[in-house]
């Protein structure tokens, strides 16, 4: 475990295992600790770098402003590239779950001569998801919407009981909390417990639904270069309320995938299946 200090932030790092880098990022409200499983199964194949995103874990919460732009995809993502420079790789692929996809679909495009690989689980891109707002989805997803309330509303009513909205928030999927070992579960409930990461995390969706989607207009028809494996649940939302593939290849040229049978968090509760992926995907170089 180390700290790795970029131009925003001091980045909570876990690295090890041998061959090319692969960078994992972590979804909503976890850490780093999400790949637990993951890394047993890749590190005889890959170097991974393992980061708590800014706003999460054992990361600097820095403030915020205005404009949300210290919790922008664009700020993280930048946390991230500073990242694997500090750690000697010019060049990585990235892994990334939830929020941490959407941190790399930004570093991807930002720093497009850096990441050569993309696999994102359970997510289609923010702004068209946020575009195919269907009830289904407002329902399954009321937490996308109850998160960018200005604060501190949503920070005060988590911050009341973060252990049981956790635990609500996590376990209402296909699985119930079953994906979460024992010593994972007590990790994410000790960083939630702080209000600085439920204020954090609050300021990424919040980013999300604002300053987020502009830089998205922002970049026009522009799309990624590198290929991208777009992996998500079929027992979740994402493929019953969206076409992943469809909305991907909007976004990027070289699109591939499909849906595993889990939940959301894939690579908790199905890791074989995700290592298998990853390792067919990242493994086989251009």
């Amino acid at each position: 475990m180390l700290d790795v200090t970029t131009s925003g932030a001091r980045i909570r790092v876990r690295t090890g295992g041998e061959g090319p880098a692969l960078l994992l990022l972590h979804g909503y409200p976890q850490t780093h600790v999400l790949w637990h499983k993951l890394a047993e199964r890749l590190r005889n194949r890959f170097t991974l770098v393992c980061a708590d995103l800014r706003g999460y874990g054992d990361s600097d919460k820095p403030a915020t402003d205005a404009q949300h732009f210290p919790y922008s995809k664009r700020a993280m993502a930048l946390d991230m590239a500073q990242v694997m420079s500090a750690l000697g790789h010019h060049s990585f692929m990235v892994g990334a779950h939830d929020r941490g996809a959407r941190v790399a679909h930004r570093l991807a495009l930002d720093h497009a001569e850096r990441v050569t690989k993309l696999a994102t689980l359970d997510i289609a891109p923010t702004r068209e998801m946020y575009a195919g707002t269907t009830d289904a989805f407002a329902r399954a997803y009321w937490h996308w919407f109850f998160l960018i309330q200005p604060a501190p509303f949503p920070e005060r009513m988590i911050g009341s009981d973060p252990e049981a909205y956790w635990r609500k928030k996590c376990g209402s999927g296909s699985a119930g909390l079953t994906p979460f070992a024992p010593e994972a579960l007590a990790e994410y409930l000790r960083c939630f417990a702080d209000p600085a990461v439920i204020h954090g995390s609050c300021e990424d969706y919040r980013a999300a639904a604002t300053i987020d989607i502009r830089h998205d207009d922002e970049d026009g028809e522009r799309k990624l270069t590198q290929p991208l494996l777009a992996l998500w649940g079929g027992n979740g939302i994402i493929g019953r309320c969206f076409d992943p593939l469809a909305l991907w290849r909007l976004r990027a040229e070289n699109v591939q995938g499909r849906s595993l049978p889990g939940g959301h968090y894939l690579a908790e509760e199905i890791p074989d299946l995700v290592a298998a992926e990853f390792t067919a995907f990242f493994g086989d170089t251009p």
